[in-house]
């Protein structure tokens, strides 16, 4: 059995793997802003003043969010 491990990403790292700045990133995560993502994953909290994204869920959303920008182009030639 293989075991796996879990890594939480803060705001930082979450910046230079995404490529985007970090208020693209606040904006994704706040309801009240025009560019509010529901599907970004949530932050976790990690202490009083700090918190993180799992890792895995970046990269599953990543994934989703490429295969949905690949089909639409697929279906508009």
């Amino acid at each position: 059995m293989t075991t796996q491990t879990v890594k939480i990403l803060r705001i930082r790292e979450v910046v230079n793997k995404l490529g985007i700045a970090r208020s693209t990133i606040y904006d994704w995560i706040n309801p009240k802003s025009p560019r509010y993502d529901a599907t970004f994953p949530k932050q976790r909290r990690l202490g009083m003043q700090s918190v993180g994204w799992l890792e895995s869920e970046l990269d599953e959303w990543l994934l989703k969010r490429n295969l949905a920008s690949s089909t639409t182009i697929a279906a508009h030639p």
